[in-house]
């Protein structure tokens, strides 16, 4: 399994963006996704996380009711919507699968990708 994450740019605060993460490999319909981010100097911290169905959703405090996470089966790839960004908001994001239920820990997910880099100005 391969994850491409994508979209990451320079934004303004109170701005918004949308990251994608494609997976190649099969069964993406059976991983439980999620996002994580590591700013400068910081541990890679949970964002959001969706089950295969997409019925379950987990968000970190710092980031629910301004991003949305989602997933498109037929295009095996996952979705982060970012709206009304902070400048607390900039780090790396990375996208990560695993086979087992969802989980908040970094070190719980098999598949990563290189991630790609959000940058919000004040």
């Amino acid at each position: 399994v391969q994850l491409q994450a994508s979209g990451g740019g320079l934004v303004q605060a109170g701005g918004f963006l949308r990251l994608s993460c494609a997976v190649s490999g099969r069964s993406f319909a059976n991983y439980n996704m999620g996002w994580f981010r590591q700013a400068p100097g910081k541990e890679r911290e949970f964002v959001a996380a969706i089950s295969p169905s997409g019925s379950t959703l987990a968000y970190a405090d710092s980031v629910r009711g301004r991003f949305t996470i989602s997933r498109d089966i037929t295009k095996n790839t996952v979705y982060l919507q970012m709206n009304s960004l902070k400048p607390e908001d900039t780090a790396v994001y990375y996208c990560a699968a695993r086979r087992q239920i969802g989980s908040r820990l970094p070190s719980d997910y098999d598949y990563w990708g290189h991630g790609t880099l959000v940058t919000v100005s004040s």
